[in-house]
């Protein structure tokens, strides 16, 4: 049985953040039915590289929900969600804070048509506070939780991570807090509530001990590079065939391991390295040391021996590679589906793995509107079989 079998999900978001929580929940066995635009549907149908006119980001995003096409500017459209909406068990929308109560479908309508909905909210700032009705994005999410501006080289211009890392991070906080909400809705007997998940927040919560260091010394951590810093030794060391290894010895014992590898006992039981906070303070001798080592061996051998003495290292892997993989085969982290024209897709596997009731893909991602007559035939939610 699946995990979530017989939750009903009506998604309304669009792109990313809305629809990746849907995602998930429609993987471990929800019913999602998506609404989307008539005529368009979900920009992300033409989002990055098109295969016969549709993304194949979309196949991976919207696989395992329905598609109603219904404008939500229109009294029928509006009614068609509140008569979804009075039997779901969940609601998600990222649409700009206020949209929904434009339309006659906020918290406070839906909830007294529906007291067991949980509504998830995803949005650049949140529901409240002074920036609520800025128009947000996961770049500008990125940005103002922090993430960006550690991100590159010290002293060049701050980069973006190469996905929308801000969306993901945002959908995965929404999964969490509405699983959260259905537990004490069906466990205590509450009734439902707003998940309230804001995108610069969600990469906010990640940042480790940004704000303490600030708050306790002043300080402000800059990009690095490769490089971990306060955690020593952890980088990226360039071998001898021009590839990198990225080795984290950064553990006491592993550190000692490590240098014991390089030929380094007198570094191995230097009681200036015995701790991380030694480490630190001396991470250029360190690093030197082992790039001295690297550059000797081809990143295989190098990955080999580091193996050998238990020390945690790896390439840094293109798609390329990871299509290529054993391990990602080994864990169907890497499944081949057939879209809904019929043709083949490698896409990517379901997260987390759970033994008694894992999450699985069970059908296409659909075309648009395609569930659209079904879901507003009836009287009541539609059935999935």
């Amino acid at each position: 049985m699946d995990a979530l079998k017989g939750i009903k999900v009506l998604e309304m978001g669009q792109l990313i953040a809305g629809p990746f929580a849907g995602k998930t929940l429609a993987e471990f066995g929800a019913d999602v039915i998506k609404i989307e635009p008539p005529e368009v549907g979900d920009p992300l149908r033409k989002w990055r590289m098109l295969r016969d006119g549709t993304s194949v980001w979309w196949e991976v995003q919207s696989r395992n929900k329905r598609s109603v096409a219904l404008d939500l500017r229109s009294p029928e459209g509006q009614a068609v969600v509140r008569r979804l909406a009075a039997e779901a068990d969940i609601l998600i929308e990222n649409f700009k804070p206020g949209t929904l109560e434009g339309w006659g479908l906020g918290w406070r309508e839906l909830h007294e048509l529906n007291p067991r909905l949980i509504m998830l909210r995803i949005s650049g700032y949140g529901q409240t506070g002074p920036y609520r009705q800025k128009p947000g994005f996961g770049v500008l999410g990125e940005a103002m939780g922090g993430l960006r501006h550690l991100t590159g080289e010290p002293g060049r211009v701050p980069v973006r991570v190469g996905v929308s890392i801000g969306d993901s991070l945002a959908a995965l906080h929404g999964v969490v807090g509405v699983m959260m909400a259905l537990y004490h809705r069906d466990t205590h007997g509450g009734q439902g509530q707003v998940v309230d998940v804001a995108l610069y927040e969600s990469v906010f919560n990640v940042m480790e001990s940004l704000l303490p260091e600030y708050d306790a010394f002043g300080a402000i951590r800059e990009r690095s590079g490769s490089a971990l810093p306060g955690i020593a030794p952890t980088n990226a060391y360039r071998c001898a065939d021009g590839k990198y290894a990225l080795i984290a010895g950064n553990g006491d014992s592993i550190f000692k391991r490590l240098m014991m590898k390089l030929g380094r006992a007198d570094m191995a039981e230097d009681p200036r390295f015995a701790r991380n906070d030694g480490r630190v303070a001396g991470v250029e001798e360190i690093d030197r040391e082992i790039e001295k080592w690297t550059l000797t061996l081809p990143l295989a051998d190098v990955l080999r021996n580091l193996d050998e003495a238990g020390v945690p290292a790896g390439p840094i892997y293109s798609i390329e590679d990871i299509a290529r993989d054993p391990q990602y085969l080994a864990r169907e982290m890497i499944v081949e589906v057939r879209t809904a024209d019929g043709k083949a897709l490698k896409v990517p596997g379901v997260v987390p793995k759970l033994s008694a009731t894992p999450g699985t893909i069970r059908q296409a991602a659909p075309t648009l509107g395609q569930h659209t007559q079904q879901a507003t035939a009836g009287a009541g939610w539609p059935s999935r079989d």
